[in-house]
Parts: structure tokens; C-alpha cells; sequence
């Protein structure tokens, strides 16, 4: 499995939240800062979405928009429109109440959010832009897109049997393309996303993800690339944005998470496949990453 893929199948999604609506001009949303990823795909008509700073993106039908940290923003018809306020919206929408259904053109749009398993994010996620415009018919990535949004579109429209979990997996297959289109679009100069691109690195990663229950040290890690310590760590941390041992911690407890929701076995032997010989240890570090000791953890998720 390729670090990409590896990272992929550790941010996976919980839930997701669907809504498809059409909105008469003038119409024009402020979107409040959420703990969830969030997308907009422009179906029909067109729209202009911004963002505090100021950047203003011009939406053609097809186009997709992924707010990866959940950021503030907004979206219009137009950028001179007024705008209500996104919870507004929404409660007038869950009470029935008709909200920009007459007037101009119509624009629909499916909006949704993710929400991902473990938390914190992994940096691959951090490291993206706060907004990032995928462009109809680009990349072939952007085909893809499509034909998940026609299928989404009919479960919507239809609300057959099992339509709950085909969106879910059809969510995950936008989630893929989407960062598929993104790297196919702009290949990032720095941040992690470029650390995929550097041979070295991307192998230094891949040791420590597909095998977290090794003894690595900065040394070892550095002879299995062929760098020296000094140069290892620093392109590392450049590219990261933190140190190899740090990584290495992180992904181990992301690990530790993930088996503790779909392993059975106990906490030691956990501990043991993710690189602790020691429960106590393994307990402290997993309590100082997420807040929580790995049985309480285990328990809290069981129950949700």
C-alpha cells in the first residue's frame, strides 16, 4: 500500500450529512466555522463562494468546493447579495419554512459535510488549503467526481432502501477523488503533501506506517533511506512540519485508535502492535495525545 492510500485508510469518515436544495437569486449563505469538513458541488446555474480574507472564487455548474478545516466562508449568487446566516438557514429549512424560492435564477447545489473517525487530524489534512476549487472536467480524477455526484443525486432523489450507507461509501470515493484532483491540479511545493513526492522521505514514512511495532530510532530510519541523521531530520521536519520520532508517535497512537474500535484484543497486546513493550507507557502517551487512557477510550467510542 502506497503512504497515500495507508494515510487514507486512517482518516476515515464517521458520518456524513447530505442536503441537495435549489436557491432563487438573490440568495446568499454566510457558512460559520465548523469542526467538520465540509464540500459544496454546483449542480446547475452558477455562484460565487469567499472567504473572510477576501478570496473570491467564481463557481462554474460542475464545479466542486472542499472546505477541508471547516473554515468560515461564505457563499452567494452573487458577491453583492445579503446573506443569512447558515444556522438560520438551516433551522428555517428543519420548521418547513420556504427560504429563497422566488425570484431569479435557480442554482442548485448538494452540500454535505465529513466527519472523520480519529481526531487529532492527521497533518496530511491539516496541510491543505482552507478552500480548494476542483474544476469541472480538469482531471480525469474530475470524471469520477461526476458520475459519484450523478449517483449521489439519484439517492437523494429517490431515498430507496440503504440509501443512509451507499451515501456513506459513495462519500468516501468523493473524499479520495477529491485529494486525487487536488495533487492532480497543484502538486504543493512544501508541507506534507510534498513530503508523498520526495523518494526518501516517502519511504521513511512508509517504514514507520506499515510497521509502527519497530524499534526505529532517527538512525535507523536514516540508514534504511540513505541519509545521514542531520540531512533525514531536517527535510523531514521541513516537510512535515515536525520531527520523525514525533511522527512516528502520532501515527502509533492514530493506530492504537483505530485497533481499540476494531480490534479484540487487549490493551497490552494493542500496546505491542503499534511499538510499546510497556502498557504503562503506552497508556501515558495515548492519554497525553487524546485526553483519554485506551480503556476509556475504547468504551466511550463503543457506546456511540
Amino acid at each position: 500500500m502506497d503512504a497515500l492510500s495507508t494515510i487514507l485508510d486512517t482518516t476515515r469518515l464517521r458520518s456524513v450529512v447530505y442536503s441537495k436544495f435549489p436557491l432563487a437569486a438573490p440568495w446568499g449563505l454566510d457558512i460559520v466555522q465548523d469542526e467538520n469538513s465540509q464540500f459544496w458541488r454546483l449542480v446547475s446555474g452558477s455562484c460565487t463562494i469567499g472567504s473572510p480574507d477576501g478570496h473570491v472564487i467564481e463557481l462554474a455548474e460542475g464545479d466542486l468546493v472542499f472546505v477541508p478545516h471547516g473554515s468560515a466562508h461564505w457563499i452567494a449568487d452573487k458577491a453583492t447579495s445579503l446573506r443569512m446566516p447558515s444556522p438560520e438557514f438551516v433551522k428555517a429549512r428543519r420548521a418547513g419554512i420556504p427560504v429563497f424560492n422566488t425570484g431569479g435564477e435557480i442554482t442548485t447545489l448538494i452540500a454535505g459535510h465529513f466527519e472523520f473517525d480519529y481526531q487529532p487530524l492527521h497533518p496530511f489534512l491539516k496541510d491543505l488549503p482552507s478552500i480548494i476549487h476542483i474544476r469541472q472536467y480538469v482531471t480525469e480524477n474530475e470524471i469520477l467526481l461526476r458520475q459519484v455526484t450523478q449517483l449521489m443525486l439519484e439517492e437523494l432523489n429517490n431515498e430507496r432502501p440503504g440509501s443512509s450507507v451507499m451515501l456513506k461509501c459513495l462519500s468516501e470515493i468523493m473524499f479520495i477523488n477529491i485529494i486525487r484532483a487536488y495533487l492532480e491540479q497543484t502538486m504543493p511545493s512544501s508541507g506534507f503533501l510534498s513530503a508523498l513526492n520526495d523518494p526518501r522521505i516517502s519511504k521513511a514514512l512508509k517504514l514507520m506506517q506499515d510497521s509502527p511495532q519497530n524499534d526505529w530510532t532517527l538512525q535507523s530510519l536514516a540508514s534504511e533511506i540513505g541519509m545521514s541523521r542531520s540531512v533525514f531530520f531536517n527535510q523531514f521536519k521541513k516537510l512535515v512540519h515536525e520531527t520523525p520520532l514525533s511522527y512516528l508517535t502520532n501515527w502509533r497512537i492514530r493506530q492504537a485508535q483505530k485497533l481499540l474500535l476494531t480490534d479484540n484484543s487487549n490493551i497490552s497486546e494493542i500496546a505491542a502492535k503499534v511499538g510499546y513493550q510497556s502498557e504503562a507507557a503506552f497508556n501515558r502517551i495515548f492519554k497525553s495525545k487524546i485526553g483519554q487512557t485506551p480503556a476509556l477510550y475504547r468504551r466511550s467510542k463503543s457506546f456511540k
